[in-house]
């Protein structure tokens, strides 16, 4: 039984990891879609308005336009200009002026997005008349060649187009006239400020249906996990209670079968001493018989269901007569008594009371202890009752099953310990029947403590 619901637990997490893998590559995926999606839209906007700087400034167009001539033909004229060709370029005097109308532009075409911008330059390639290129340099973008923008990194930005310009002319060296072309070539980066939350927001059905689904399956599995724990834990406990019904009424069942048997024989029914003793083993096994009887039937009744006769008792009175009742019955045990002298009356069940409290005490005899201290004080409203005795103890692992029905604790010496395991949960109920509470506070080794606390009132 175990192994298969080891199985099946661990069957059950792998379809969970594989689904919300699963669950997992499709958020991703639709991510990236709608990242490329809105990158899409950024581009098809951004383009339309830098298709051309002459449709932005067609002043700063001619500038730049003149710049580039003037350095090709410098260049061409003296090879040695190519050092200070690409200064030029990224120092030229219209840089800020063109920066900030692209600016402007963006802000009134697409005042939704805060937009930063690089139109960096990639290269600067001039064709003589013989139509062989020169290329005075070819660089992959880096945000150093930054013709225009304030965008200060390319590492978040993406590219939006590159634009390729040529221009032609022609100019007289040593009394010769030669054509030439230039080409060049920039392209244009940016950035748009939260571009994530932006794509997030637009697929936020998507996710919170990605996050609603895993929770559920999690939430499903562990309900599933707990409910197999459960119904484990109480076909343990059914069990374990069988077998502990069934040792408890084979002793009974045994002595009847043989008193029965020796009653049968003439010689003892003929022997009247013989014949009481025998009889009186046979009540005394059916009065035991029938103990264990009532004592499954109303140790399992839950405090609701149990009826209470209550009359007003008066402490610490009341509980000093069953320490004094107890110590009669185990006078081996050393009991020591601690009980705050002030007279308090409360109303209670004396009968069920009586008895939650001898459980508790048999309980500490039952696993080990030889000394028990009792102690009772008026606390907070409340009237307590602590129990401690320096049995072998219960570990802290333990505490929260120690209550439960059919319950006992399997460790060390334990094992030995007869009963069907409803004397602690008689007295939680019986307690709590009496709106109070108990606690337990003990470690393996170094006894336990139970604490009852239970309600002043007149009812």
């Amino acid at each position: 039984m175990k192994k298969k619901i080891n199985l099946l637990i661990g069957f059950s997490a792998l379809v969970l990891v594989v689904l919300s893998a699963i669950q997992y590559y499709l958020v991703k995926t639709t991510y990236e879609y709608k990242v490329e999606q809105f990158r899409s839209e950024i581009k098809e906007k951004i383009a339309k308005i830098t298709n051309d700087y002459s449709d932005i400034d067609t002043t700063i167009f001619s500038k730049k336009d003149l710049l580039y001539k003037q350095l090709a033909e410098n260049y061409i004229r003296d090879k040695s200009t190519r050092f200070h060709i690409k200064n030029a370029l990224l120092q030229n005097e219209f840089k800020s002026e063109l920066t900030r109308k692209l600016q402007e532009e963006f802000e009134n075409e697409i005042p939704n997005l805060t937009i930063d911008f690089a139109i960096v330059l990639d290269k600067f390639v001039i064709y003589d008349a013989t139509k062989e290129a020169d290329t005075i340099f070819a660089e992959k973008p880096f945000i150093e060649n930054k013709l225009y923008g304030d965008l200060a990194s390319l590492d978040d930005a993406f590219l939006i187009r590159n634009y390729v310009g040529t221009t032609s002319g022609s100019f007289k060296k040593q009394e010769l006239s030669s054509d030439y072309k230039l080409l060049t070539e920039d392209t244009l980066y940016v950035s748009i400020k939260n571009w994530e939350y932006i794509v997030l927001k637009r697929m936020a059905l998507i996710l919170i249906f990605a996050v609603f689904s895993i929770l559920t399956l999690i939430t499903l599995f562990v309900i599933a996990l707990k409910a197999l724990i459960k119904q484990k834990k109480i076909s343990d406990i059914k069990t374990d209670f069988i077998n502990n019904i069934t040792h408890e009424l084979k002793t009974p069942l045994t002595t009847l079968s043989v008193s029965t048997k020796i009653l049968e024989r003439k010689e003892i029914r003929e022997n009247d001493e013989t014949y009481n003793t025998v009889l009186g083993t046979i009540i005394r096994q059916n009065n035991r018989l029938q103990n264990l009887i009532d004592q499954v039937m109303t140790n399992s009744l839950g405090f609701e269901e149990i009826e209470l006769h209550k009359e007003k008792v008066l402490m610490p009175d009341f509980l000093n007569s069953i320490v004094n009742d107890f110590q009669i019955a185990y006078p081996d045990i050393l009991i020591e008594k601690m009980l705050d002298p002030k007279k308090i009356s409360i109303s209670l069940d004396k009968f069920h009371l009586t008895t939650a409290i001898t459980n508790v005490l048999e309980n500490a005899v039952k696993y080990g202890c030889t000394n028990i201290k009792v102690k009772a004080s008026l606390q907070e409203g409340q009237f307590a009752i602590s129990i401690s005795d320096d049995g072998i103890g219960i570990s802290k692992n333990k505490h929260s099953l120690l209550f439960d029905k059919f319950y006992r604790v399997e460790q060390g010496d334990l094992h030995d310990a007869k009963g069907l395991g409803l004397g602690l949960y008689y007295v939680d109920q019986i307690i709590k029947a009496h709106q109070g509470s108990i606690h337990v506070i003990s470690d393996l080794g170094k006894g336990a403590t139970f604490d009852l606390r239970l309600q002043i009132t007149n009812g």
